[in-house]
C-alpha cells in the first residue's frame, strides 16, 4: 500500500510540475522527519528555487497551491513547512492498511523475475565455524532472505574451498596421524573429531618435523595438489573424505542459526570440467597477462598488486578457479551477490577486474563486506586452536536467555501457562534470536564486539526487545479468541480506520504501512540492518500504543478496529524477523 500511494505521488506531483513549466527528472521524494505526520515529504523545491528565481519555501507553497489531492490516490491533503512538501493520507489509504497488513505475505513484494544466486559463508573445510567468521552466515543469510521477499528468484550458495594447499594439507595429516597421536575432540561433532588432524599437521609442520620429514610431507601435499590439478579421481576421492566430513559437521553448526543452503558448490568442479584451464587459457592471450617471478600474473589497471593466476609449477589459484566460478554464476543467473570479509576486499577487486577482461558485465555482481566479530575476551584463532566456536556462543546464549525467561517469570505464570518446554523453546528462540539480531543489526563494516548485556537487553534495541511485541500480540489475540464480546475473527472485516484516531494508533499504522518501502530499499542496498533499525522503530510505536489503547477493554466501537490493527501489527513484525532470520514467539 506504501508502495502504491508513493507511485500516485509520484505521478501526480510530476505532473503538477510539468503544469508548471518545472523539470520532472527529480522529485525529492523521501521519508518525512520524525516531528511531522505526513507520510512521504518532497525536496523538489530546493532544486527547483534557482530556475523559479524564488526562495524554496515560496517554490514549495507554489507547488502545494497546484497540487490537487483529488488526483492522486490515497492522499488528503498537501501542506508546507518551510521548504518541503508535505503529503498526508486518506483514510482510504489507512483502510487499505489494515487490510493488507494482515496478509501472510504482507511486506512481500511482486515477483521481479529476476534470478539471484546469494554466495555467503564459504568458511574454509578445516574446522568448526568460529565467532569471528559468524557475522557472513548471519548477514548472508538475511540478504537473501531480504531479496526473496523483494521478488527475486534466490538462491543460497556455500562456495566449498577443496582444492587449495590447506586441505591438501589436511588430507595428509588424516592420511598420516594416528587418532591416539591427538587430544580428545572438544565436541562429539564431525568437524571437532576432523580439526584434530589439521592443528596436528600445523604443529608437526612448524614445531616436531626434523628437515627430511618436512621434505617428504611438502612432497605428498604438492602430490595432492597436483593430483587434482590434473583431475585425478583417487585425489579428488581422497580430498573429499575429509571436506565432505568437515562440511557436514559446520553445515549442522549452521542449520542451529538457522542459515541453510540450496547448493554447496566445490571448486573442483570448475577444475575438473576444464573451465578452469579455458580462464587460464583466455586470461594468458590478454594484454594485462605477464609471467614474472615464475609464476603467469594479470598486471591489473587501477589495483598496484598483480593477481597471480598460475604458480610456477602450474597450479591454479584459489582466485582463478572462482573466475570460472563467477562466469558459471553469470552463466545460470542474472545477478549474483557475494557476502565477504574485510580481509578479502583486495581479493574481490581483483576477482571482479579480471572478470571485466575477460569481457563478463560485471555490473552483475554486488559484493557485501564485512568487518569483525569479537568478544571482549580477545581474538580468535582455528588454525591454533584458541578460537571461540560458534556453537560455544550459541550454547551459552540459549543458557543466558533461559535464565533471563526464568527470572522474568513468577510462580503463577510457570504454574498455569508455561511448561518447562515451553520455557526451552523460548531460550532457544531468545537465544538465538539476540546473537542474530545483535550482529545483522550492525552495519557490515563496522566491527562488533558481542556483548551478552547488550544483546539480551529486553527493554533496549535487540532481539527479545522486538519478539515481545509478536509475543504482545499473540497474547492479546489468544485472549480475545477465548473471551466474551470480541472474537479475533472480526479483525479481517471490522476495517473502520476512523476509529484508530489517537496519536498512537495512527503511528503504529504508519508503521505498518512503511513496511514493503523498507523491504524494497533495504533490498536495493542490500542493507538488512535497514530492516533491524525498522523493526526497533515498530516496537517503539506498538509500546506506546499498547500502554495507551486498550484492546479487550476498549470501547465496542473501538475493539475490533484495534483488534485488527494488532492482527495487522502481529504480521507486520513476524514477516520483519523472518527477514531477519529470527524466529518470533508467541509467548514470552
Amino acid at each position: 500500500m506504501f508502495l502504491a500511494m508513493r507511485a500516485a505521488v509520484e505521478e501526480t506531483l510530476a505532473a503538477t510540475l510539468d503544469r508548471l513549466g518545472y523539470p520532472t527528472d527529480d522529485l525529492g521524494i523521501e521519508q518525512p522527519p520524525d516531528d511531522i505526520d505526513a507520510v512521504l515529504a518532497s525536496s523538489a523545491a530546493f532544486r527547483l528555487a534557482g530556475e523559479a528565481g524564488a526562495p524554496p519555501p515560496k517554490v514549495a507553497a507554489e507547488i502545494a497551491d497546484a497540487f490537487d489531492a483529488a488526483d492522486c490516490q490515497y492522499i488528503d491533503r498537501v501542506d508546507t513547512q518551510g521548504p518541503y512538501l508535505n503529503f498526508w493520507p486518506s483514510e482510504q489509504y489507512f483502510e487499505h492498511v489494515l487490510e493488507t497488513g494482515q496478509d501472510d505475505d504482507y511486506g512481500a513484494l511482486p515477483d521481479r523475475e529476476t534470478s539471484v544466486v546469494v554466495e555467503h559463508t564459504s568458511a574454509n573445510p578445516t574446522g568448526p565455524v568460529h565467532v569471528g567468521r559468524a557475522r557472513n552466515p548471519i548477514i548472508g543469510d538475511a540478504v537473501a532472505n531480504l531479496l526473496d521477499y523483494a521478488g527475486y528468484d534466490v538462491e543460497r550458495h556455500y562456495y566449498v574451498n577443496d582444492a587449495g594447499r590447506q586441505i591438501a594439507t589436511f588430507t595428509w595429516a588424516y592420511e598420516t596421524f594416528d587418532e591416539s597421536e591427538l587430544p580428545e575432540p572438544e565436541r562429539e561433532s564431525p568437524e571437532y573429531e576432523m580439526v584434530r588432524y589439521y592443528r596436528k599437521a600445523n604443529t608437526y609442520l612448524e614445531d616436531e618435523a626434523d628437515e627430511a620429514e618436512i621434505e617428504a610431507a611438502e612432497a605428498e601435499i604438492q602430490s595432492i595438489m597436483q593430483g587434482l590439478e590434473a583431475g585425478d579421481e583417487a585425489a579428488y576421492e581422497r580430498v573429499s573424505e575429509v571436506v565432505d566430513t568437515v562440511l557436514d559437521g559446520m553445515y549442522a553448526t549452521l542449520k542451529r542459526l538457522p542459515a541453510t543452503f540450496d547448493e554447496f558448490v566445490k571448486e573442483t568442479r570448475f577444475m575438473r570440467d576444464g573451465s578452469t584451464d579455458d580462464v587460464i587459457e583466455r586470461l594468458k592471450e590478454t594484454e594485462y597477462a605477464v609471467y614474472d617471478e615464475d609464476a603467469w600474473q594479470l598486471d591489473l589497471p587501477d589495483i598496484d598488486k598483480n593477481l597471480v593466476f598460475v604458480r610456477g609449477d602450474g597450479t591454479s589459484l584459489y582466485t582463478t578457479r572462482d573466475l570460472a566460478h563467477h562466469e558459471w554464476k553469470f552463466d545460470n543467473f542474472d545477478e549474483a551477490v557475494t557476502v565477504l570479509g574485510e580481509d578479502h576486499e583486495l581479493q574481490a577487486r581483483q576477482l571482479k577486474s579480471a572478470l571485466e577482461i575477460l569481457g563478463n558485465d560485471t555490473d552483475r555482481l554486488q559484493t557485501v563486506h564485512y568487518s569483525w566479530v569479537t568478544l571482549p575476551e580477545g581474538g580468535m584463532s582455528t588454525r591454533e586452536g584458541t578460537g571461540v566456536d560458534l556453537d560455544d556462543l550459541l550454547d551459552e546464549a540459549i543458557a543466558r536467555a533461559r535464565e533471563e525467561v526464568e527470572d522474568r517469570l513468577d510462580d503463577r505464570i510457570r504454574d498455569d501457562d508455561l511448561t518447562e518446554d515451553d520455557i526451552d523453546r523460548i531460550a532457544h528462540q531468545v537465544g538465538i534470536g539476540a546473537v542474530r539480531y545483535d550482529i545483522v543489526s550492525k552495519q557490515p563494516t563496522k566491527g562488533i564486539t558481542f556483548e551478552w548485556e547488550r544483546a539480551l537487553d529486553f527493554e533496549a534495541q535487540s532481539a527479545p526487545y522486538v519478539q515481545y511485541v509478536h509475543a504482545r500480540a499473540s497474547g492479546i489475540l489468544a485472549e480475545a479468541t477465548d473471551g466474551e464480546g470480541i472474537n479475533a475473527d472480526q479483525a479481517v472485516t471490522e476495517l473502520d480506520s476512523r476509529a484508530l484516531d489517537t496519536p498512537s494508533e495512527r503511528e503504529l499504522l504508519r508503521q505498518i504501512a512503511r513496511f514493503p518501502a523498507v523491504i524494497e530499499t533495504a533490498a536495493d542496498d542490500l542493507h538488512p540492518h535497514a530492516v533491524a533499525t525498522y523493526t526497533r522503530e515498530f516496537a517503539e510505536a506498538f509500546n506506546a500504543f499498547y500502554r495507551e489503547c486498550p484492546v479487550l477493554d476498549a470501547p465496542a466501537d473501538k475493539q475490533g478496529a484495534r483488534l485488527a490493527l494488532v492482527v495487522a501489527a502481529r504480521q507486520t513484525i513476524g514477516n520483519a524477523l523472518d527477514v531477519l532470520g529470527i524466529e518470533a514467539p508467541d509467548s514470552m
